[in-house]
């Protein structure tokens, strides 16, 4: 009886292995469908065309692409700064797509792929403030979203200002539009399109040096090397291809509301 039962333990622990490690890509194949964390109202990257109500922008697109090199569909779902890594490690989605930064102390939660989009972080202030750079900011409110790298980065870069964090970046604009806050900080291209969407936009100016680098990357789950590689690769084919500059050009090319020319080179790998 004892050997029946030590057996069924050994058979237990042996499927629960195979399960555990049968990994994100064979999980997502059987699935039919690619499960990825998207913001929906940060322009160009991920938001809600007012026309077709659906989500839209840079990020939705390079999910797309990778749903298609995996043979399935792509469902997406909603992420904001401060959600987009808790649904990464409770399994909600397979990748957070999310104008999310590469840091250290995200690497010790969750796992990335390389830099898929370099920017900066800046200041978006009305074109007459007066404001050029933080050290114009001393003793003013500066506006931000919960959850971001832009928090911790201004209050650095000037210690001597009041930082009001909101939910979403439209929120952040709005307040300064009321006078509530003297500029909104975070990645230059959410400024760039926070500036583009808006009815005025020669009202507002982007200002100053890049106070931090951030480097965009996709967020996965822990301990899967086989997914990992996968969109890494993924990536470099995209680069290598000039699919990532099609995807590029159509939300951030000279031709958009949102021009940024293209002035970094992604790592690819031989």
């Amino acid at each position: 009886m004892k050997r029946l039962i030590l057996i069924a333990v050994t058979l237990c622990l042996v499927f629960s292995s195979a399960v555990a490690f049968a990994g994100k890509i064979d999980e997502i194949k059987t699935r039919g469908t690619l499960l990825c964390g998207v913001k929906d109202s940060v322009v160009p990257f991920g938001y809600v065309d007012e026309a077709s109500k659906q989500l839209v922008g840079f990020d939705v697109d390079i999910c797309k692409a990778l749903a298609d090199k995996l043979g399935v569909g792509l469902e997406l779902k909603t992420v904001t700064s401060a959600t987009r890594i808790p649904m990464v490690t409770q399994g909600s989605i397979d990748i957070a797509a999310a104008t999310m930064t590469h840091k250290h102390e995200r690497d010790e939660v969750i796992d990335f792929s390389i830099t898929y989009f370099m920017d900066g972080q800046k200041l978006l202030v009305a074109a007459d403030s007066g404001i050029n750079s933080v050290a114009d900011l001393k003793g003013k409110k500066v506006a931000t979203v919960k959850g971001s790298t832009s928090e911790k980065n201004i209050l650095a870069a000037q210690p001597d200002c009041k930082v009001l964090a909101f939910d979403e970046y439209p929120q952040a604009m709005l307040a300064m539009k009321q006078g509530k806050a003297a500029a909104v900080t975070t990645d230059s291209v959410i400024l760039v399109g926070l500036k583009g969407s808006d009815p005025e936009p020669a009202k507002w100016s982007i200002v100053g040096d890049a106070i931090s680098a951030e480097p965009y990357a996709l967020g996965i789950a822990e301990n899967d090397s086989d997914f990992r590689d996968f969109i890494n690769k993924s990536l470099n084919d995209m680069w290598r291809s000039g699919e990532y500059k099609a995807v590029y050009d159509k939300w951030l090319g000279p031709d958009t509301k949102y021009y940024m020319p293209l002035t970094w080179t992604m790592e690819l790998w031989p």
